[in-house]
């Protein structure tokens, strides 16, 4: 998680604009963010991302770095 948000907004929107590779930095930066912080509301995005219809997730937090400087949910 910390390693995505130290990135620039630029490489962020990159990482998340790549179709393939916006679903792989989901599952580690959500998986992390579990890790560290638990709770209910993240195990359930983290299986959310994890399964192949996660990378709607990914396009989801395309636009809310975009807006917000963040990932949905984080």
């Amino acid at each position: 998680m910390t390693w995505f948000n130290r990135q620039s907004r630029l490489v962020q929107i990159l990482l998340l604009l790549i179709p393939g590779v916006n679903w792989i930095v989901e599952i580690i930066v959500r998986w992390s963010t579990f890790l560290k912080k638990g709770g209910l509301i993240r195990l359930i995005i983290c299986i959310l991302v994890t399964i192949p219809s996660g990378i709607v997730f990914g396009w989801l937090d395309l636009i809310w770095v975009l807006l917000f400087k963040k990932l949905f949910l984080q």
